[in-house]
């Protein structure tokens, strides 16, 4: 193989505990979101070469789905993993380059934490690397959603791409869609520490994917317009999830999450599916604090739950009621996307 010129890694978190989530998009028009980033991250790692040493300009490792492709973005084929091949079109390789990109996180695909959010702004964030820019948190964040709404036509909210740019904990307002306000709560370690040995997430054994349910949602929504009481429900859910955490009570933010997963079933029975509803009981019969469905809801994805002093029981039994759900080893992300340059 041939030396490379440059070598760039871009690490961006996943997210969790999304209250508020379904109002941070073009038909809420306005609303509010209180999520946790979290770890594992989505890892790129950016290996340029001169051009002309690879098959074409760029060529894709994608670990988690066991796939090579390799991809001239300016060609505009964007058929097999649309997002990063037009994340490499609006950004490009650097004049004279090609570039080998492994992409990979230990979050299941289809997790429903935001994974391809954090790729996006992971692989942007690297490739801006390359070219020598130094584009912000924010402007890194917009880029991604630019992506997936204005080049591929994708329904979106913006709170994933953010919690992946800045990580933390945040409370995103968003005054008018799309342009958003993030604001970090510092809370002190000890509090941190407690909400991260209490966070248990729960793989629900398949991929989450946008179904006719989604769209069905999204319909009724956009009819009902932005005042509807539906999202006035959510909105309150995410202001609950934030007064709890700067109260540094959990149990009262167990309680917010709860009701937010409820307030999605409100939306459609089917954005909390089965199995979600099964994980739930066990969660209840083990004293948890509560839970939600992570993401926008519907089939497979995963459930965050806020575990009680039975931990360890609740664990088990989820283990034993299912071999196909996956407890996925979280902690906090106090950052947000990070890029580093090797050699």
């Amino acid at each position: 193989m041939f030396a490379p010129v440059r070598v760039i890694t871009a690490r961006a978190p996943t997210r969790i505990c999304d209250n508020g989530g379904w109002t941070d998009t073009w038909f809420a028009r306005y609303g509010a979101v209180c999520h946790l980033a979290v770890t594992p991250v989505v890892e790129v790692r950016l290996t340029a070469y001169r051009r002309g040493q690879l098959p074409k300009p760029a060529r894709l490792i994608l670990s988690n789905y066991n796939e090579i492709l390799d991809l001239n973005p300016a060609e505009g084929d964007w058929s097999r993993h649309p997002l990063l091949a037009a994340a490499l079109a609006r950004f490009g390789l650097s004049a004279g380059l090609d570039c080998e990109i492994r992409i990979h996180s230990k979050v299941p695909p289809g997790a429903s934490m935001g994974t391809s959010a954090a790729a996006c702004v992971a692989l942007l964030a690297g490739l801006d690397a390359l070219r020598g820019g130094d584009l912000t948190s924010y402007q890194l964040a917009y880029e991604a959603h630019a992506v997936e709404t204005e080049m591929l036509g994708g329904q979106s909210g913006i709170q994933d791409q953010l919690a992946a740019a800045y990580g933390g904990v945040n409370w995103i307002e968003m005054g008018e869609f799309p342009q958003a306000l993030v604001q970090r709560l510092n809370l002190p370690d000890a509090f941190l520490a407690q909400l991260e040995a209490s966070l248990l997430v729960v793989y629900l054994g398949s991929a989450h994917s946008s179904s006719a349910v989604h769209e069905m949602v999204i319909r009724e929504l956009e009819d009902l317009g932005p005042e509807n009481p539906k999202l006035d429900a959510l909105r309150a859910c995410a202001a609950e999830a934030w007064a709890a955490l700067q109260a540094e009570d959990l149990a009262a933010y167990g309680q917010a999450l709860t009701r937010n997963t409820e307030c999605q079933a409100d939306l459609h029975p089917g954005l909390v599916n089965a199995e979600a509803r099964a994980v739930m009981q066990l969660a209840e019969a083990h004293g948890a604090l509560g839970w939600k469905v992570n993401g926008a809801g519907g089939e497979g994805g995963s459930l965050a739950i806020v575990a009680g002093a039975d931990k360890a029981g609740l664990a088990a039994a989820i283990r034993q009621a299912n071999p196909a759900f996956q407890i996925l080893p979280i902690r906090l992300s106090r950052t947000g996307v990070r890029v580093a340059e090797h050699g």
